[in-house]
């Protein structure tokens, strides 16, 4: 076992630092494994020098976020320790840290991956973000969106998604054709009623400032000055993607999310995703952004569902004949 400590410019900030009823100090015990007391205006950290190695990275952090903002929130601190305890150097979310102007609201990337995807979204006018489920693609992206509007770079927000039957047969769903594509929107409207009050959610709906269509809604359109996102891209056929992709107008921005290893296409059927990721590769203005199981955010199990479904078939699958 050994020490080390960390100065700070004063106890109150070090009571800033641990939380209220010391839950961020919880936090980082349970992610590092380090113990922390107090001498002063400075921690002292015990552990092995791996845990002491850590919990300097993570402290220092978490201090120079309270140096330039005299404060933490809970989506800091969660970014900070995103990927501290699987050998990766934690990020330091207060440089991408997405502002929502809704109630002193932020959106902060938690690995290194999610922040190179913010950061190309900042730098172009279209984005292809590929990666498994929970890896923050629709989230980020509708964090952006949201950002991107309540600081008028955009004046409207549309959100897209293929309304691809996955089990179910449309005509089967009960209700006229918007309460049948409803829950395939439903997901981009979660997010968005995550980021802002239902009321406001509800006045930008009404005043068609937020537009959540399924995707056959957007033939014929040219979008000025709106951010669009497509989600589950990789459910779009060729033909559909590059009549999404060309309703791109001025002022205009796009990103395009997916997961091109749970596509509902038929097997025959080319994925329009996988297709424009190909075609418009090196292409000035596009970027392409590869997440994986190091930026899942979702419940610690969603790590190791994803991981053991990649191995490949289980032991027991048994092929049906015929």
């Amino acid at each position: 076992m050994t020490d080390a400590s960390l100065s700070f410019s004063s106890p109150d900030q070090i009571l800033l630092l641990f939380g209220t009823q010391d839950r961020y100090l919880r936090q980082v015990r349970d992610a590092v494994g380090v113990d922390v007391t107090i001498r002063g205006d400075e921690i002292r950290l015990h552990g092995t020098d791996d845990q002491i190695r850590k919990g300097l990275a993570v402290f220092a952090e978490l201090r120079a976020i309270l140096e330039k903002r005299g404060e933490l929130l809970d989506n800091e601190v969660q970014g900070v320790l995103g990927t501290s305890g699987n050998g990766h150097k934690p990020v330091p979310p207060s440089s991408e840290t997405i502002d929502l102007f809704e109630n002193a609201r932020h959106v902060a990337p938690r690995t290194h991956g999610q922040s190179d995807y913010v950061q190309s979204i900042r730098e172009n006018d279209l984005v292809f973000c590929v990666g498994p489920a929970g890896s923050g693609k629709t989230y980020l992206a509708v964090a952006m969106a949201v950002n991107a509007l309540r600081q008028e770079q955009v004046k409207k927000i549309v959100l897209v998604r293929p309304a691809v039957e996955a089990g179910e047969r449309l005509g089967f769903l009960p209700g006229d054709l918007l309460a049948k594509v409803n829950p395939f929107l439903r997901p981009l409207l979660d997010a968005l009623n995550e980021m802002l009050d239902f009321e406001q959610v509800k006045r930008y709906m009404e005043r068609d400032v937020v537009e959540i269509v399924p995707l056959a809604f957007m033939r014929g359109r040219t979008l000025n000055n709106t951010f669009i996102i497509l989600d589950e891209g990789q459910n779009t056929t060729v033909t559909q993607m590059k009549m999404f992709l060309t309703r791109l107008g001025n002022g205009s921005r796009i990103v395009v999310t997916g997961d091109i290893t749970q596509s509902d296409l038929p097997p025959h059927v080319s994925s329009g995703l996988i297709d424009a990721i190909d075609r418009l590769t090196g292409i000035a203005g596009i970027a392409h952004v590869k997440l994986t199981g190091h930026d899942i955010v979702r419940h610690q199990l969603v790590k190791e569902i994803v991981k053991a479904y990649d191995d490949g078939p289980s032991r027991h699958s048994v092929r049906r004949k015929g």
